[in-house]
């Protein structure tokens, strides 16, 4: 990544400060927070690409709320698609590889199996929808682009939609309440964005293209990912299994959320490391192992 000009869309956010934190020093790093760069304002765009002639954009933003996504329509699509469109056109414009990063929640999560990058998604959330259309913005205004689906994400800068990560938050129910209930059939692999991002960098370097799925290596549940922050950090509360129900007017969410990826196969990619290793790693990085663990 040496000669690389890089911009990072999203700054400040978990996964783009990861990239960030791995590019610094080998490459000309861009990534300013929303609060300097609106995706949805184009000027402010214009003046990035202008600013920088990137060779790379690894585009983060996104509107990422599902919930949220179900009453503001308007904002989704703002973001998650024609954002991306004039991303990926002013990419294309300035003969810069573009990156997007998308999700597993393009799939109806009714199949048995993991899903493959060829399996025919089926969104069922404004969110989802939202997501699967911006990923055709990105293939289809950026000759050479590359799509990234992934699942489950927590870093060490949190979510700022969400009030920190799913990990945080947790522990911080757990310690407030005593006890949890977690839904125990929905099954993902959770992915720490450390992980992913040196997963979608050594993708870019393999000069990938097209759609490809990205997460950490094995399977499990909310449930099960919960129990696990629970005994690695050492918080002794009841995690009770609980099952999804799917209020009125709230988004829809895939029972089963698993990826897989014939693509990284095919061009010899390293598979990321099992679920649960990258936890007990996220854990010892934020300080939140517990003692005997660590």
């Amino acid at each position: 990544m040496s000669a690389e000009r890089v911009l990072i869309t999203g700054g400040g956010g978990q996964l783009a400060s990861d990239f960030e934190a791995i590019l610094q020093g080998g490459a000309e790093v861009l990534a300013p927070p929303r609060t300097d760069l609106d995706v949805t304002d184009d000027t402010a765009v214009a003046r990035a690409f202008d600013a920088l002639a990137p060779t790379l954009v690894l585009n983060c933003a996104a509107f990422h709320n599902v919930e949220v996504c179900e009453r503001e329509e308007d904002q989704a699509f703002a973001v998650n698609v024609r954002a991306v469109k004039r991303l990926a056109t002013r990419s294309a414009e300035a003969g810069a590889r573009f990156v997007h990063l998308s999700t597993n929640y393009v799939f109806d999560g009714t199949a048995a199996e993991p899903y493959d990058e060829d399996e025919l998604p089926n969104p069922r959330s404004i969110y989802a929808i939202s997501k699967l259309a911006g990923e055709h913005a990105a293939l289809a205004y950026a000759p050479g682009s590359l799509v990234v689906r992934t699942a489950g994400l927590y870093g060490l800068h949190g979510s700022v939609s969400k009030g920190g990560n799913f990990v945080t938050r947790m522990i911080a129910r757990a310690r407030d309440q005593g006890a949890l209930s977690v839904v125990a059939d929905q099954r993902l692999t959770p992915t720490f964005t450390a992980d992913l991002a040196a997963g979608v960098l050594a993708a870019v370097e393999a000069d990938v293209t097209g759609t490809l799925h990205v997460t950490n290596a094995e399977v499990t549940s909310w449930h099960g990912f919960t129990e696990a922050i629970m005994e690695l950090a050492g918080v002794d509360v009841p995690v009770t299994a609980g099952t999804t129900v799917i209020a009125p007017g709230a988004a829809d969410r895939p029972l089963n959320g698993v990826l897989r990826s014939s693509v990284s196969e095919l061009a010899g990619l390293a598979p990321l490391r099992p679920w649960r290793d990258a936890l007990a790693d996220y854990l010892e990085r934020a300080g939140l192992l517990a003692p005997t663990r660590a």
